[in-house]
């Protein structure tokens, strides 16, 4: 199944755009598309006339140009009678946004469209979706633009069954700093599924990491996903709806899923090394941590901080993550400490953490990570930094990375998320190295990266 040109389409054609009521669904995704992607895009209703002085078409037969994705937003009754129109007429893939189909209950329309589809090898996204949205690229999704928050071009694909839980995530992604090759919301998945999802954005070069949110599975299909992901040579990161008995129950009603058995599910994917997250918090901290590291590291953690209580926390938090925190060897304090500004080097503690004291310097954090990106007794670092210092400046943050950049070993930052520190965090994340806005979740980007025990 080829979906390339869903996801690289050059042409859109939209179907079931009104010529009365600008904030129909079609509409919006009509309007972004037209006047803000670099797409050519074609209006599509049965009743003809114009909108916005463009014609509209009546019918995919009448459009002038070889359409790449048609979007369809039509009542369930009409959509399997347009997506054949779509097969005769040489569309390379739909996403249907419109509702009402095996969700609701009726079950038969939906696997019309399916049989039709797999019969002309015809892929669609959806029922019952947003579909797709690629940063600068497309946007099927019918959310007003001045109303949704757009992560950057990145490297994390996140693929969802739930189409309102990846809008939240792309905003949370957003603040982050996260940046997406793409999100699909893939609804009632009557076609393309999360293992073709899955296929397909391992071979995507702008893809490195790979997130699922995931409500259920027909039977067997949990088994053939899993051992696809093991598969991959890209992280895969899944986050399962539907864990708790309630869960399973709502599940169902929202698309139509079989939620199946948790832990059987969750005990697999660990033992297939697939990397799960249970609530957002983790979701953004591991996405964030693979899309700048997609190696493994065994979980030996140096700590670099200012505040003796930053340490202890990050240590509990390390402790209850199955992370170590060694204890360095005295030639790599001897090497910390002869490096130090001579007024903290008879204060500083130097065993794991190393705890430079507010008194510390920029060239302090410099001389300590300059040690531990060399040594061979951890293998990631955390850098715990408290703004208000006297003696840290907003540069401290581009010239950590700078040191960080010449050698093969990850680098986490903890920074309060304030605006007046913006300038200390762009010198890390512009460098590519992770920042958290609390201990416990630089503490889970240290994690994720210890996402198999086969590392």
């Amino acid at each position: 199944m080829n979906l390339n040109r869903i996801f690289k389409a050059k042409t859109m054609a939209v179907i079931g755009v009104s010529s009365q009521n600008d904030s129909h669904p079609a509409n919006v995704i009509y309007n972004k598309n037209h006047f803000r992607y670099p797409l050519t895009v074609y209006p599509v209703n049965p009743k003809g006339g114009t909108i916005k002085r463009e014609p509209l078409y009546r019918d995919i037969s009448e459009v002038p140009d070889n359409i790449d994705i048609a979007v369809i937003a039509a009542k369930a009754d009409f959509v399997p009678g347009i997506m054949e129109g779509c097969i005769k007429n040489n569309v390379g893939g739909a996403v249907v946004i419109s509702g009402g189909f095996a969700e609701s209950g009726k079950l038969d329309i939906q696997n019309r469209m399916v049989d039709m589809a797999r019969e002309a090898d015809f892929p669609f996204i959806g029922p019952n979706c947003l579909g797709v949205y690629s940063p600068h690229r497309i946007d099927t999704l019918f959310l007003p633009g001045e109303r949704l928050i757009q992560p950057r071009p990145g490297n994390v694909a996140f693929v969802s069954q739930s189409g309102g839980v990846m809008v939240d995530s792309m905003v949370k992604f957003t603040r982050q700093g996260i940046g997406i090759s793409t999100a699909t919301s893939i609804g009632n998945k009557a076609m393309i599924r999360e293992i073709d999802m899955l296929n397909y954005l391992a071979d995507d070069p702008e893809t490195k990491v790979i997130m699922f949110y995931i409500e259920g599975f027909e039977k067997n299909e949990g088994r053939k996903f899993v051992l696809a992901a093991e598969a991959c040579p890209k992280p895969i990161i899944v986050m399962k709806g539907g864990r708790s008995q309630e869960g399973i129950k709502t599940v169902s009603s929202h698309t139509a899923s079989m939620a199946g058995d948790y832990k059987v599910f969750s005990d697999v994917m660990k033992q297939h090394g697939i990397l799960e997250v249970r609530n957002e918090r983790e979701l953004a901290s591991y996405c964030e941590a693979l899309s700048a590291y997609q190696r493994c590291i065994q979980g030996r953690i140096g700590i670099i901080t200012v505040s003796g209580g930053h340490g202890v926390l990050a240590v509990d938090n390390c402790s209850d993550l199955g992370l170590e925190v060694p204890q360095f060897s005295e030639a790599t304090r001897n090497a910390v400490k002869e490096n130090l500004s001579s007024s903290i080097q008879s204060i500083a503690s130097l065993s794991n953490p190393i705890d430079l004291t507010g008194s510390a310097l920029d060239d302090d954090f410099l001389a300590a990570a300059n040690v531990l990106v060399k040594s061979p007794e951890v293998d990631c670092i955390l850098i715990l930094i408290l703004p208000y210092s006297p003696g840290i400046s907003a540069e401290l943050g581009a010239r950590i990375s700078h040191i960080c950049k010449s050698e093969d070993k990850p680098v986490i930052a903890y920074i309060p998320n304030e605006d007046k520190y913006a300038m200390l965090i762009e010198g890390f994340e512009l460098n590519n190295v992770p920042v958290s806005y609390s201990v416990e979740g630089a503490v889970l980007m240290a994690k994720a990266l210890k996402r198999s025990e086969k590392c």
